[in-house]
């Protein structure tokens, strides 16, 4: 995807993939209804955005699917002009969840997912950690999650997703889910829907040798019970968003958790976990420029009671989101 594709996006095209955030699989004349639009035109541009790399929609099971695990966030310093390299090695591993690259005191922030628990990160840090250009690693324990939000574009036409009040309403991070939800045909149409989130259930089922029918069931079974994410990768710049930025908040511990409940409120916060180091929260916050960056740091964030100060680094190339490459990041550095 080239700059010039984003430069073209009209009101339209961002109407759109705000609507395939809300669901990434819903049907286009659902969309067309959402944002008052011509089915056929909305139909076009929908299939031209996810053609053109701007969108791309996948599902993924949830974290549990596999048994117990760890989260671990990771931030590194890389020897000069090696970050790019460093992080390209990170994305092909199956267990970084996310990849940016930042600024700041650190090159490279992660987040990887321990298969198995805790225990079992010696491993994978011993896998990674000898990647050329890794000069510093350090790591730090995700306790809690708050929020995963893939729709922040809710901020930019509420009508079409409804208020931010009504956002506070559903759930943002999925209920436990665990193996037992899964056999092997649900694993099957997964691993294709992980390729592509729109495909037909009558072509998964044709792929599987399945009947249509069973394949939506199994499906729509999966996503009653929140085993699975429809996912949609958009670069923030597609929507006019200026500044994506993680915010180490530091936080006196008996605020912690009120703290995080107040943060989650904000549309345009679309990551939140706790940290076992330091008494931290770590916020991603996606804003339509730095002045909206500042305003927030300054109007909000500082008069939350429990707030001591923070730290952030500004992403400049989000490489991977939810295990998925985005489809964007080597058109722009050039590596394609």
């Amino acid at each position: 995807m080239t700059v010039s594709a984003l430069d073209r996006l009209t009101d339209l095209d961002k109407r759109i993939i705000v609507a395939l955030q809300r669901d990434g699989r819903a049907s286009w004349r659902a969309i067309a209804d959402a944002i008052d639009a011509p089915v056929s035109t909305v139909s076009r541009r929908g299939q031209q955005l996810i053609a053109d790399g701007v969108v791309r929609i996948v599902a993924l099971p949830a974290l549990d699917a596999d048994g117990p695990h760890a989260q671990f966030f990771v931030r590194i310093n890389c020897a000069p002009g090696t970050q790019m390299a460093v992080a390209a090695e990170l994305v092909r591993n199956p267990d970084v969840r996310f990849c940016t690259v930042v600024t700041g005191s650190y090159d490279i922030m992660a987040e990887l997912v321990v298969r198995g628990g805790a225990t079992h990160y010696p491993q994978l840090a011993v896998a990674l950690q000898p990647i050329a250009g890794v000069e510093r690693w350090r790591s730090d324990l995700i306790m809690h999650v708050y929020k995963v939000s893939y729709d922040w574009g809710r901020q930019l036409y509420e009508e079409i997703v409804g208020s931010p009040e009504d956002a506070e309403a559903r759930p943002t991070v999925p209920e436990t889910c665990s193996p037992d939800h899964f056999d092997q045909a649900d694993r099957d149409i997964l691993e294709i829907l992980q390729q592509d989130g729109r495909e037909s259930f009558q072509r998964v089922a044709d792929r599987l040798g399945l009947n249509e029918s069973s394949v939506r069931r199994r499906f729509e079974r999966l996503r009653a019970s929140r085993c699975v994410d429809i996912v949609t990768l958009v670069q923030s710049a597609a929507l006019g968003m200026g500044a994506e930025t993680f915010l180490t908040v530091k936080v006196s511990p008996d605020r912690l958790d009120a703290v995080a409940r107040q943060l989650a409120r904000y549309p345009f916060v679309r990551y939140l976990a706790a940290l076992l180091d330091d008494n931290a929260l770590l916020c991603e916050v996606i804003t339509t420029s730095v002045d909206d960056l500042f305003s927030f740091v300054t109007d909000s964030l500082a008069h939350l009671d429990g707030v001591e100060g923070w730290s952030a680094n500004m992403e400049l190339l989000f490489l991977k989101r939810g295990f998925i490459e985005t489809p964007w990041w080597r058109s722009q550095v050039g590596m394609e």
